[in-house]
């Protein structure tokens, strides 16, 4: 059997349009990535985790108070702003095909979430595929199977014993343009309410063979609601209790 080829990321897309109607009211003045937990926004831990794996050529996607992203990229290495014109209209299948002329060797990743171990965002790997944390007990998250290191299939709704998907993934210069293409297809053929992520794990994952990028459930934090931050970040506790 001849040796996996080794690929290695050049680029990065983040993933930072949404409004982040989960974490309202703080969400009304400051998009979601901007947001800092016990100090520090969300995607600068993105940023230096992956400029510590020297990937300095990075590409943020915007839409949601936008004109916060310029400001806050002012002084960071490497950063161009992609606007999404469509994030208040479409799914975040938007905001990948905003960026889809930088898909080949990169890897794509959502702004909001806390990256505790950089080594996670290895820039080198064989096949592409997603970052993953096995499972044992019960998860509504995407949940993959996976045999002999290739994902064989996905479960929207979760289960037990198996991988759960997160938002970092990689893909190679082949698998890239492909995935360019279909995007292409799905949204300049209207169907705009997808995830990205459905394109290649549900629409046409018999055209790829993707693997998974293991870690440890502690390596990353994804904060999907205001209540998930408060369990970290307890000072926004007074966020919780004027909501009640």
């Amino acid at each position: 059997m001849m040796a996996e080829t080794i690929h290695t990321v050049k680029r990065a897309i983040i993933m930072a349009a949404g409004i982040g109607n989960r974490m309202r009211p703080l969400t009304l003045s400051t998009p979601k990535p901007l947001v800092r937990v016990n100090g520090t926004r969300m995607i600068d831990t993105v940023i230096e985790a992956l400029h510590q794996n020297s990937i300095f050529e990075i590409y943020v996607v915007v839409g949601y108070l936008k004109e916060q992203f310029y400001d806050w990229a002012q002084d960071k290495e490497g950063i161009t702003i992609i606007e999404n014109p469509y994030y208040d209209t479409c799914n975040n299948i938007s905001s990948l095909y905003a960026a889809r002329e930088h898909l080949e060797d990169c890897m794509i990743l959502d702004g909001d979430q806390i990256i505790y171990n950089p080594s996670i965002l290895d820039p080198h790997f064989t096949l592409s595929g997603y970052n993953a944390v096995w499972r044992e007990g019960k998860t509504d998250e995407w949940l993959m199977e996976v045999k002999d290191g290739i994902v064989t299939s996905c479960s929207r709704t979760g289960g037990s014993h198996g991988w759960q998907l997160y938002s970092v993934s990689r893909w190679n210069g082949e698998d890239g343009a492909k995935l360019r293409g279909f995007l292409e297809y799905e949204f300049e053929n209207g169907n705009r309410q997808i995830y990205w992520d459905d394109v290649a794990m549900f629409r046409y994952f018999d055209d790829f063979r993707l693997g998974i990028f293991e870690m440890k459930a502690d390596d990353i934090i994804e904060i999907d609601s205001l209540e998930e931050l408060v369990q970290i970040d307890p000072s926004y506790q007074k966020y919780v209790t004027d909501c009640e």
